[in-house]
């Protein structure tokens, strides 16, 4: 059975995980674009435990980039993909950020 997705906050820019908050993909991604980058980010972290499993340093940092650029790429880290100057939250705890009223009032 799968858990409830977890809470989005109101502006669509995080999803909130343990409290914490983490960025959305972006949503002007087209969906065929956003499938061909989690394809892409799936099995890059696929490649980290096999190369950690093989003790393949060399393909651990490469599976590690290849991660890092399809989150990149999904707009989850590097610049955000909002344009209202707003700072990006990301990581942050939820209670402490101008979300924390709305984060309160979940059930």
């Amino acid at each position: 059975m799968r858990d409830a997705d977890p809470p989005t906050t109101p502006d669509g820019r995080y999803i909130v995980v343990r409290g914490r908050l983490w960025r959305r993909t972006n949503p002007a991604l087209g969906e065929d674009r956003r499938a061909a980058l989690v394809h892409d980010l799936m099995q890059a972290r696929r490649d980290v435990g096999t190369a950690l499993r093989a003790g393949d340093a060399a393909g651990e940092r490469d599976a590690r980039r290849r991660v890092d650029a399809a989150k990149q790429a999904l707009g989850e880290r590097g610049p955000v993909w909002w344009d209202d100057g707003a700072p990006d939250l990301n990581r942050h705890m939820a209670e402490n950020t101008p979300y924390a009223a709305w984060f309160e009032a979940l059930p």
